[in-house]
């Protein structure tokens, strides 16, 4: 009985633990945001202060940091859903139909999104440089649906092998077309995989910076480019840096709470194939 209380005991400590260091670097940048400059570079830190909001508010209504997150927006929305709408139905295609050279084709598509960007920094800047693209959003609408895309087909490939193949047959006797099976019964039983694959090609989108810095400039900058702009010469404005990290976190913890349960069973089920 008592060791049973201390294996508990000992298991809630590590967890909380584990937790308070998890969670410290949110605290940080969520407190030095609301701080003065001096109160931000205060020895020993400062924890007990009146916060200000004048980082916020330098941020939303100064310069261009409000274009900044609607590009962001923009970028991020279109190239998940465009990824989403092409990766969906190619990841039941490679599940469910014999194909010439099947594997061949998955494995070239799916080390497009092994590959460091680094690597196709330079071929995608002289792309979009003679497209006469640079600094546009369907450049990189066009770059991160092209990362994108193969995670879908990859992620997506799991959860339609987890759906057995009677059920589409099931469906097709009924009197279905295999576009109507496709859409009213096989993909309500993978919409799990749906939101996972969508939340992660989220956050892939949102925080990219080397491909954004390589192709922006000014016109469709986004926010992890506008980050470095807090560096000067002589000073970091950690407490605006803090702020910006803070806008920009909100987006994506709201979307993944909204979907917190089905992006959780999506990653279950989706790593038992695939």
């Amino acid at each position: 009985m008592m060791k049973g209380i201390l294996k508990t005991l000992f298991t809630h400590v590590i967890l909380i633990i584990f937790t308070v260091i998890a969670l410290f670097p949110f605290v940080w940048i969520i407190t030095n945001s609301f701080k003065t400059r001096v109160q931000v570079f205060a020895i020993p830190p400062v924890w007990i202060f009146e916060p200000t909001f004048t980082n916020y508010a330098d941020l939303l209504l100064e310069g261009d940091f409000p274009s900044h997150i609607l590009n962001s927006c923009i970028i991020t929305l279109t190239s998940v859903s465009l990824a989403l709408f092409l990766g969906v139905p190619a990841a039941y295609i490679f599940d469910r139909y014999r194909i010439k050279s099947k594997e061949s084709m998955y494995f070239f598509i799916f080390t497009i999104r092994m590959g460091p960007a680094i690597a196709f920094a330079i071929p995608l800047y002289l792309i979009c440089n003679t497209l006469g693209i640079l600094d546009t959003h369907i450049a990189l609408v066009l770059i991160y649906q092209t990362f994108n895309l193969p995670f879908v087909i990859w992620m997506m490939r799991g959860f339609f092998q987890e759906v057995p193949s009677e059920i589409d047959e099931a469906a097709l006797i009924d009197g279905c077309s295999r576009m109507k099976a496709f859409f009213y019964v096989v993909l309500p039983l993978v919409k799990t995989g749906i939101f996972a694959s969508a939340i992660l090609s989220v956050i892939f989108s949102w925080n990219e910076f080397f491909l954004a810095s390589v192709i922006t400039r000014s016109v469709a900058r986004t926010i992890p480019v506008d980050m470095p702009a807090f560096i000067g010469l002589t000073r970091i404005h950690w407490e605006k840096m803090c702020a910006a990290g803070s806008i920009a976190a909100i987006p994506v913890l709201f979307f993944a709470l909204i979907v917190r349960k089905q992006l959780i069973r999506g990653l279950t089920l989706g790593s038992i194939k695939g």
